[in-house]
């Protein structure tokens, strides 16, 4: 049985809740002395990365304000380059990509629910 859509974005939205909770009370500084945290973001950030892909393409193409390619590609990078993973990028991503990231999932799984019930 396929797994409905809807799912994958509340895994996205519960994997963004957790790394929202996992940063608090962090600035760069002790964020990149924290392995545990930074490694708890990473997996976060994967989660994020492989539920996106099956987000149907149209939905996402709405949302086009968001990296798509961007979310599968750090993914990518988290599991196959992991040795390449720079904190900077993870603080950037954690600071500055995942607030409107969360916004567009809201939207995105309203539109799956709503395909649902046709």
């Amino acid at each position: 049985m396929a797994r409905a859509l809807q799912l994958y974005a509340d895994d996205i939205l519960e994997a963004l809740s957790h790394v929202e909770e996992d940063i608090v009370g962090h600035d760069f500084a002790t964020f990149q002395g924290d392995r545990r945290t930074r490694q708890l973001v990473e997996r976060n950030l994967e989660i994020i990365s492989e539920a996106s892909r099956h987000l149907p393409e149209d939905i996402k193409k709405s949302e086009g304000g968001i990296d798509w390619k961007g979310i599968a590609n750090i993914g990518n990078i988290l599991r196959h380059e992991y040795h390449g993973s720079r904190a900077e990028i993870l603080w950037e991503v954690c600071r500055g990509d995942l607030k409107p990231l969360k916004a567009a999932i809201r939207r995105v799984r309203r539109v799956l629910l709503a395909r649902k019930k046709d």
